[in-house]
């Protein structure tokens, strides 16, 4: 009987010391992405939380079309009366079917450039800002290195139709949305779903063409830019939000626009599942990662890429649409506690019944 009751201790020791261990949640594992360069911030912050090639030059067809936004809406007035030129009407590709000698405002031409991704919509607003097309990219070139800081894009035209000398990064179009973000008129044209066009030559209700706003809804997405051709592959650009935490997610280069899409909710859901933005700081939900920041987080002057450490705090309270994930503690999780009570107490019971039944034999 003496050695049954040293055997049932010894078990009690070692369960307490098991459950005793600090419970680590799953470890964080980044998505596979396919396209052939990707990056992931937070744009309070600047905090890098996912990026692949993200400083590799790519062609980034029309996502362009963000940074020609947001030039205009710096450069431009929106109430400006635009001629369309013989120049806007001849431009390839997609279009808002403009018309030689039509009159339409600025802010119109930029609901078609963005909602539509109007190119015939791009020359107009670049010949009414800079007066011809080469001057406009001298122009923009200018505006995002001194505005915005980026340190790989050179844009030879407002669009985004191919041209071998029209690159930028991902890294790049992420501060690019960063900075963009911060104007609300641009917010409310990126996250625009469907406008009435009343052209000349075309009326129709205009739809966004990025799917995660409207065929496949998902949720927290609150704008977003596509882009295609040949030479660029699908290209997508897409901000969310969910409780405080904003996610700005660019993939370049993808084979197939589905491929484009799965990345872009796969990083989403990456960003969600595992980061909190706490005061000034994201960070990891029980774990520690070493990302690096974008930008400042009290402006856009660059910094110099730098680790910063991610740590766990116990009081940090993820988004309600996030499950919870266990934190490191010093002692025994209440759930824990309780299991070695009630298994401490069944395994006395257990001892005492044996006890009980020696004696009566």
């Amino acid at each position: 009987m003496r050695h049954r009751v040293w055997f049932m201790t010894g078990i009690i020791i070692l369960l307490y010391i098991f459950l005793a261990t600090p419970i680590h949640a799953e470890e964080m594992e980044p998505p596979q992405v396919e396209s052939e360069a990707a990056i992931l911030i937070e744009p309070k912050t600047g905090m890098v939380l996912y990026e692949k090639n993200a400083t590799k030059k790519r062609y980034p067809a029309s996502l362009t079309k963000i940074a020609t936004a947001i030039y205009a809406l710096e450069n431009g007035n929106l109430e400006d009366v635009v001629t369309v030129s013989e120049n806007a009407y001849r431009t390839l590709g997609s279009s808002v079917y403009l018309e030689v000698g039509e009159e339409i405002s600025l802010k119109h031409l930029l609901e078609g450039l963005l909602i539509n991704s109007g190119n015939d919509a791009g020359i107009a607003i670049a010949e009414n800002l800079s007066g011809n097309v080469e001057q406009f990219s001298k122009d923009i070139n200018n505006y995002l290195k001194k505005s915005i800081s980026v340190r790989n894009t050179h844009f030879e035209n407002p669009h985004g139709l191919y041209n071998p000398n029209h690159y930028t990064t991902a890294e790049d179009l992420a501060r690019i949305i960063q900075y963009s973000m911060k104007n609300k008129e641009f917010r409310k044209l990126f996250g625009m779903i469907e406008l009435d066009w009343d052209g000349l030559k075309w009326d129709t209700t205009l739809y966004t063409h990025h799917k995660l706003l409207r065929e496949m809804p998902y949720p927290g997405v609150t704008g977003g830019k596509t882009g295609y051709v040949e030479e660029a592959g699908y290209t997508l650009a897409t901000t969310a939000k969910r409780e405080n935490l904003e996610l700005v997610v660019i993939t370049l280069n993808a084979d197939q626009q589905m491929a484009s899409y799965q990345d872009t909710m796969a990083l989403l859901d990456y960003g969600f599942e595992n980061f909190v933005l706490k005061g000034q700081q994201v960070v990891a939900m029980d774990q520690e990662v070493n990302n690096r920041k974008l930008v400042n987080a009290n402006g856009l002057n660059i910094q110099e890429k730098k680790t910063v450490s991610l740590k766990t705090k116990v009081d940090l309270i993820p988004p309600s649409h996030v499950d919870k994930v266990s934190v490191h503690l010093n002692t025994i999780p209440i759930k824990h506690h309780d299991i070695f009570i009630m298994v401490t107490v069944l395994i006395l019971l257990w001892i005492k019944f044996h006890n009980w039944k020696s004696q009566k034999l």
